[in-house]
């Protein structure tokens, strides 16, 4: 948002509707994306929950625009923890009613070539560790720095810049 920033945020503390509408739709695209690849069972949904947090939050919070990014992945990072814990206490089974499954899609190739690349990126995540995958994904997805990774994950800036030269390199030889 660069500039706008402090428009918006200040217009979304009075309740404006836009600006709303902005917030969300800068990040939740990446929110959900992170947590997809982090393997998130719904990932639309806690996005959702992600964001109801952050706009419950709104009038606490002051800092720029980097921070702000940074303290919506800190959400999303501990909404993502306690979606593992109920799944943990509250184990699901899987359903194959035709109900749930998602309907037509539109064009075959461009879904096809899609799924591909998505699984690709899946494949080659599942590789890393899962403290290096949540590093490496909250410094690329999250465009976050080293510091605020190590203050959402809650390890010094050293572990995280360690857990992220070792899931890159593994990345590095995986792709090559």
């Amino acid at each position: 948002m660069g500039e706008e920033f402090d428009v918006v945020l200040d217009a979304a503390r009075a309740g404006a509707p836009w600006a709303f509408e902005r917030l969300y739709g800068d990040l939740a695209p990446i929110v959900t994306g992170y947590l997809r690849l982090q393997g998130s069972a719904e990932p639309d949904d806690l996005t959702s929950e992600v964001f109801l947090g952050v706009f419950a939050g709104l009038p606490s919070f002051e800092g720029t625009e980097s921070q702000f990014r940074s303290w919506v992945f800190t959400i999303a990072h501990r909404r993502l923890i306690d979606e593992r814990r109920r799944a943990v206490r509250r184990p699901s089974e899987p359903t194959d009613d035709p109900a749930t499954l998602d309907g037509p899609g539109g064009d075959a190739e461009a879904e096809a070539l899609d799924a591909l690349g998505l699984r690709r990126v899946y494949e080659l995540c599942a590789t890393l560790s899962a403290e290096q995958r949540e590093v490496v994904l909250l410094r690329i997805v999250g465009d976050l720095t080293v510091e605020q990774v190590a203050q959402t994950v809650g390890r010094s800036v050293g572990a995280v810049k360690a857990l992220q030269r070792r899931g890159l390199t593994a990345l590095r030889k995986k792709v090559e």
